[in-house]
Formats: structure tokens, C-alpha cells, sequence
């Protein structure tokens, strides 16, 4: 016998289901501050992490680098950088070392975004009336929770499945 957790099915005890509902409605939340920007939430934080790179001045971002850190795969960063591009917030060039490498930087007009959200963030956050130190102690936790769960992503459960 062994000395498994006991588990239940039940919808409100499931954490992967508080996340989803709780990121629809952050998402949900941000969405009026978003049109105001003209982006979309994946574009927003595509656009978070390269004020924050434009800021820092590294070397020649790479999209390659943009999706490591958006956890997205290429299929899903390509569209949207592209709308990037269009809406003339964002330069894509290849790099004439490697052709495979496609360096990315801030537009001019992306660059001066980052006030516009700033701003609305900010109000965003004092209309919301969220405690800024429980969400703080949140995303700690949920830094931890992604860390404890990166390797799931192998994990096939081990035996027969039980029915």
C-alpha cells in the first residue's frame, strides 16, 4: 500500500483551475488599459520585456531570447512580432552573421509606449484597490510553483491507469 495524497476531482479544489480563472480575470482587468494601448495581453508583455531589455541596453536582443523568456515557441512569437512591426512599435533585422538570428529592438513610437503604459498601469493598480504587498507575496509564490513544475513537462505517469 502505498502512502499517496488523497486527491479529489472537485472543480474548486483544483489550483490549475484557480490560475486559469484568476489569469482570465487579471487578463480581463488589463483589457480596457490594453485598447487604450492597442495591444493585445501577449503583446503587452512581449512589449514589457523589451522596455525592460531597452532599459538594461543589452547586447542585440534576439527573438530566439524574447520567447525563452515568454516561455512561447516560435509559431506563436512570429504573428505577433510581425503586428508589432505593422503597428511600428517594434524593428525586426536579421543578423548578418547567422541568418537564422533575428535581432529585435524598440521603434521610436514603441520606446515613448512606455510612459503611456506606465501611467496606466499605475492607475490600474490604485483604481483596483489590490494590496500591493499580498500580490507581491503571490508572485513569489508563484515564481516557486513555476520552478517546482518546470519538469512536468516530461512527466507520463508511471503504470496502468487506474479506471
Amino acid at each position: 500500500m502505498t502512502n499517496a495524497p488523497t486527491v479529489s476531482l472537485a472543480l474548486d479544489d483544483q489550483l490549475c483551475f484557480k490560475l486559469y480563472a484568476a489569469s482570465r480575470a487579471v487578463t480581463r482587468a488589463y483589457k480596457p488599459m490594453l485598447d487604450q494601448l492597442g495591444l493585445t495581453y501577449p503583446q503587452y508583455v512581449a512589449m514589457l520585456v523589451l522596455w525592460e531589455w531597452h532599459a538594461t541596453k543589452p547586447a542585440q536582443p534576439t527573438v530566439k531570447a524574447l520567447g525563452e523568456r515568454l516561455m512561447l515557441d516560435s509559431g506563436t512569437l512570429t504573428p505577433l512580432l510581425k503586428r508589432l512591426e505593422q503597428l511600428g512599435l517594434v524593428r525586426r533585422q536579421r543578423s548578418a552573421m547567422d541568418e537564422r538570428e533575428v535581432h529585435l529592438g524598440l521603434s521610436e513610437a514603441g520606446a515613448r509606449l512606455h510612459d503611456e503604459a506606465h501611467s496606466l498601469k499605475t492607475r490600474l493598480l490604485c483604481d483596483s484597490g489590490v494590496d500591493l504587498n499580498q500580490a507581491d507575496a503571490l508572485r513569489k509564490g508563484l515564481d516557486q510553483l513555476l520552478a517546482q513544475i518546470k519538469g512536468l513537462s516530461s512527466w507520463a505517469p508511471t503504470g496502468p491507469a487506474r479506471h
